[in-house]
């Protein structure tokens, strides 16, 4: 028998992006083709040609279309890339909504337009994924048809991401593992690890990934006298990634805004305590002082506050990361996610070919 063909319109070099391609040729032995913009988009002059170019986008994957003939079509973004897929004439078409509402920045001078190509992929969208439960509320509010919508995490591989954790316990070993842009406050980070340092209190900071402020928090954390004790790994490939968060007791996030974090899950999965910021995307899954740390954004005074009582409480974290190992193996698990996933696009599949 053939081998059903998906089009992924998306950045396929994203980490999300590969777990839910990886998760669809394993378990629903698909065969998968990707479109996505070439120009970055970084820097003013190529925002400018990466506008140009989703201008002409819709031309070039319908060519490609009519070459590959995709049974289905998914995109990531109900923006930008969703919008594409509901233009490109193939059905049936699965969208995600990438953060909490894909209408970011909130303040944007584009705001307007982008509700409107919103709408209209998910008017044209056969499942919209909502990621976490947090996503979901702003798709409800933008009066989506829920029938539509599938609340279901990918998930993260829980072999992968194993439960064997071998952090020095005598010391604060935390470890940040998001990209390294300013939403995500790695400066706050380090401003509560200079505070650390004051008190004479002994760590280790691992700050995961590249971004467009390396330097800038590279210079910071010299500034700041803590340079010897934070480690830049730049950007890793992910099969480095669960043995440093098994190296670390404490993970630590404090993005300004947030969907569904799967650095989140797999800190959770490898048994590292999670210190997070006090956003909704977040309180989807922790609860202050019960599996985690909620903190206000960008107070790095409190962060420096529940790092300390997190450590002294050792029988507490001990408890919470046995818990969210557990969770995690209940509510997040790739290989059980991913199946549903694979079947429900089958099942679309199916239903077209019916009618």
């Amino acid at each position: 028998m053939k081998k059903r063909k998906i089009l992924f319109l998306g950045e396929s070099y994203r980490a999300d992006a590969i777990t839910w391609m990886n998760g669809l040729k394993e378990f629903g032995d698909f065969e998968i083709i990707t479109w996505e913009l070439k120009t970055p988009s970084t820097g003013f002059k190529n925002r400018i040609l990466r506008v140009l170019e989703f201008e002409l986008a819709i031309f070039k994957i319908r060519k490609l279309i009519k070459v590959q003939k995709p049974d289905m079509v998914i995109a990531e973004r109900t923006t930008s890339y969703g919008f594409l897929a509901a233009l490109s004439g193939v059905k049936p078409i699965a969208i995600a909504q990438q953060g909490r509402t894909d209408l970011w920045p909130e303040k944007s001078i584009s705001l307007p337009l982008k509700k409107i190509i919103q709408k209209y992929a998910f008017q044209k969208a056969d499942l919209i994924h909502a990621w976490g439960p947090v996503m979901s509320i702003s798709m409800m509010e933008a009066k989506v048809d829920m029938s539509k919508v599938l609340v279901l995490p990918k998930g993260i591989d829980l072999v992968h991401f194993g439960n064997q954790n071998t952090a020095n316990p005598e010391k604060i070993c935390a470890i940040v593992t998001r990209s390294l842009l300013p939403e995500y406050r790695h400066d706050i980070i380090l401003k509560s690890f200079a505070i650390l340092n004051q008190k004479g209190i002994d760590f280790v900071l691992t700050i995961v990934g590249d971004g467009t402020q390396l330097a800038t928090l590279k210079e910071l954390a010299k500034k700041l006298n803590i340079e010897n004790k934070v480690n830049f790994t730049g950007r890793i490939q992910n099969t480095v990634l669960p043995k440093l968060l098994q190296e670390s007791n404490i993970y630590i996030s404090m993005p300004i805004t947030e969907g569904v974090s799967a650095s989140l899950f797999e800190a959770m999965a490898t048994n590292c305590y999670p210190i997070v910021s006090d956003i909704a995307g977040n309180k989807s899954w922790i609860k202050h002082r019960k599996n985690g740390q909620l903190i206000s954004v960008d107070d790095y005074k409190k962060l420096t506050e529940e790092l300390i009582w997190a450590f002294e409480n050792k029988e507490y974290r001990e408890k919470a990361v046995s818990e969210n190992r557990k969770f995690v193996v209940k509510n997040a698990d790739y290989s059980t996610n991913m199946k549903i996933i694979a079947n429900k696009y089958h099942e679309l599949i199916d239903g077209l070919n019916v009618k």
